[in-house]
């Protein structure tokens, strides 16, 4: 393996922030239950109400909205749980519409999850994408009818970075008297997200995408929106999801979300000249290679290429000799060697699609990490390739 390494692989997780690392280390200390009364446990509740508030007012929320989970997942699960109420036993019930809206590329939680509806006797549509990943809204406003109780549209896709226009996607929801859910894990702490501008009912985030601990989510909740606990038992989170709360997770997530403040409006253009230097010197330096995702709508460090004649493992594994982290797709889905679901929902050839490789960067990202991809990258591409062909004449 080469003695430089390069971490290309932020949208699966990043490294703890620096100031991250040093909250967690201080807040080792607190260890009371934030639930006691005595000092130890106030001064755990006030350090999980600090967090609760900067992780409201960083997506334009009010903090009694906000509420802490284990995991971006978690939140996703506990939106979509909403449909199994029974409106004969739960005050949270949907008024007797029990379906779901959602697109073909959403994250395998809320995939795996409208599956399962599915085999419980709820309706779920699926929306397909075009070539760019994006929805069209009039296939939305059809697919809407009297029965769906939720819609759930992931804001940016994990593996080709698209965004999608969330708030015209929630008003026509609501036009329809559906509730608007909205899977923001990519999207929170890479772009703005304002949660009364984009008007949705509910919005998932995860910590360990903005440099914060892995274990730790928080979901928004409208105020006045129905809402069923997945989690029941104690009181905790104002009795929305039981369980003594992971006092240092979320003093973790409220740091990070404190550094994102601070820095992600001077990363936001530097990733994107980082990402379009990476696009047009693979796109000079190697043929036949597709790059995947929307030209406008997409995250800034976010580029998706698939190399014909080349497989995404063989790309994967060769560049990881090379000290370079890239992924094949989604790290919740790595160990499939199906072709990326995301990949074929926006028509791309299964060939292609088993070729494709997610770089995304982060704010450790150098421009001497990108030159050092492009030497890298093109001899692998050409080495698997000239294998590929050796093979195919045998």
């Amino acid at each position: 393996m080469e003695d430089r390494l390069v971490y290309l692989d932020n949208n699966a997780t990043t490294p703890l922030h620096p100031e991250v690392k040093k909250a967690l280390i201080e807040g080792l200390e607190i260890f009371g239950n934030p639930s006691s009364m005595h000092s130890f446990g106030r001064e755990a509740r006030e350090k999980i109400e600090e967090a609760r508030a900067q992780t409201a007012a960083f997506i334009g929320a009010d903090p009694q909205d906000m509420l802490f989970v284990g995991s971006g997942s978690e939140a996703n699960n506990t939106v979509l749980s909403l449909l199994r109420c029974d409106s004969t036993t739960c005050s949270c019930a949907m008024s007797g519409r029990h379906d779901l809206v959602t697109t073909a590329i959403e994250h395998p939680c809320v995939l795996n999850t409208a599956q399962n509806l599915g085999k419980k006797n709820h309706c779920v549509r699926y929306l397909g994408v075009d070539k760019h990943g994006r929805i069209d809204l009039d296939e939305l406003r059809s697919a809407v009818t009297d029965s769906v109780g939720l819609v759930s549209i992931m804001m940016a896709n994990n593996e080709i970075g698209t965004i999608q226009d969330i708030k015209a996607a929630a008003h026509i929801a609501h036009e329809r008297g559906a509730l608007f859910h909205t899977d923001a894990v990519q999207a929170v702490g890479k772009i703005p997200v304002d949660v009364r501008d984009l008007d949705v009912d509910f919005l998932s985030l995860s910590a360990h995408k903005i440099y914060g601990p892995k274990g730790i989510g928080a979901l928004y909740v409208k105020k006045g929106t129905p809402y069923c606990p997945l989690i029941l038992g104690g009181h905790q989170e104002s009795g929305r999801r039981a369980g003594t709360e992971n006092s240092l997770g979320i003093i973790g997530l409220g740091k990070a979300v404190e550094m994102r403040v601070r820095e992600m409006r001077d990363e936001e253009p530097r990733l994107l000249h980082l990402k379009n230097t990476l696009r047009d010197g693979i796109a000079t330096a190697v043929p036949d290679v597709l790059f995947l995702g929307h030209p406008e709508h997409c995250l800034p460090g976010t580029l998706n290429a698939s190399f014909v004649g080349a497989e995404g493992e063989a790309i994967l594994l060769y560049l990881d000799l090379a000290g370079i982290a890239v992924s094949t797709g989604s790290a919740c889905a790595s160990g499939s060697l199906d072709p990326s679901h995301v990949i074929m929902a926006t028509g791309v050839p299964v060939e292609n699609a088993h070729g494709s490789v997610r770089i995304s960067l982060g704010r450790e990202t150098t421009a001497e990490d990108i030159q050092y991809m492009l030497e890298k990258l093109p001899p692998i591409i050409g080495r698997i390739r000239d294998m590929s062909t050796l093979y195919r004449r045998n």
